[in-house]
């Protein structure tokens, strides 16, 4: 069903909840000694996830978002994805990919893709729509003198979206600003959206975040507010049915916008990719604090085979 609007609260949805838990991020374990980082740690903290109730699965390997590395390894991902799918079959897993620019190509960086769908273990493709600045504020309080950025064009939206059509997947579409969901409705009105897409609302919380050249303040984003939320609605309706929320550099549960998403149809992700605050969960109890919340609210959490089914997603092979 179309996402409601704020102005109509409170809507009650009951339709199930698909959680997701993105649980490393570039997030070190210096600031949280509970992320899972080598390839072993990630297969754990996963499937205890995927018992607390998640149902997609986001990871990072080792190789920077940011930088001047050009590809991504999808031999990390493929160990530690065989032995999540051999566990706790039809998870629906996708990765991360690495910023353009002059030292490398869109093909280049986001080669790993295709190559995790050959291998069958891919559950989702990967769109970022549009680019981000980095580099927090200097003491002042003003955007630091830095020059980074998360860089995707629309040709390169283009080619991310071409290809989960080809390969036949669904795209995890990460939207850092409002700007980024109006690609993707374009996308979907032109009818290219690639089938089985969730479309994911991410909001700046205003802490701490981290990239490869360590961690700042978040300067990018909407923030976590029913304000916020209801101008993405706004965008969305009635075009975009599947979406999903996230605050980074914070607490989406604390903040109040997981129930506020929960109660209009939204779906909600978690982990320690975006948590920020003075307490150090682990991945599993960020779940379980949001299976919580949905019992609350009075909607029950998709299995993987419920959020294929939701998506649009193959079932399992």
């Amino acid at each position: 069903m179309p996402p409601a609007t704020l102005s109509d609260s409170p809507v009650i949805i009951e339709a199930p909840v698909i959680v997701e838990v993105a649980v490393n991020g570039a997030t070190p374990k210096s600031r949280n000694p509970h992320v899972p980082r080598t390839v072993d740690e990630i297969v754990i903290d996963a499937v205890a996830c995927i018992d607390a109730g998640a149902s997609i699965v986001h990871n990072h390997n080792d190789d920077p978002v940011l930088g001047t590395v050009p590809t991504h390894d999808p031999q990390p991902y493929i160990d530690a994805w065989r032995a999540i799918l051999a566990q706790r079959p039809g998870t629906i897993l996708y990765p991360t990919m690495g910023g353009g620019g002059p030292h490398t190509t869109i093909e280049q960086r986001y080669s790993h893709i295709p190559a995790l769908a050959e291998a069958g273990v891919l559950g989702q493709g990967l769109v970022d729509p549009g680019c981000v600045a980095f580099g927090g504020t200097d003491p002042d309080g003003l955007p630091a003198d830095a020059d980074i950025v998360y860089r995707n064009t629309y040709a390169d939206a283009r080619y991310m979206f071409a290809t989960c059509h080809a390969m036949g997947h669904g795209a995890s579409i990460s939207c850092f600003e409002p700007g980024f969901v109006r690609v993707a409705l374009a996308y979907q009105r032109a009818g290219k959206l690639p089938p089985g897409s969730l479309v994911k609302l991410y909001f700046g919380a205003g802490g701490l975040a981290c990239a490869d050249d360590g961690a700042y303040p978040l300067s990018f984003g909407l923030p976590p507010t029913e304000a916020s939320l209801d101008a993405y609605l706004a965008l969305l309706s009635p075009d975009i049915e599947n979406w999903s929320v996230a605050a980074l550099g914070g607490d989406v549960i604390e903040s109040g916008l997981a129930r506020l998403a929960l109660e209009r149809g939204g779906h909600v992700r978690v982990g320690l990719e975006d948590h920020a605050g003075s307490r150090q969960p682990s991945n599993v109890e960020l779940v379980d604090e949001l299976v919580a919340l949905c019992d609350e609210v009075g909607r029950p959490v998709a299995t993987s085979v419920e959020a294929r089914s939701i998506l649009g997603l193959p079932a399992a092979g």
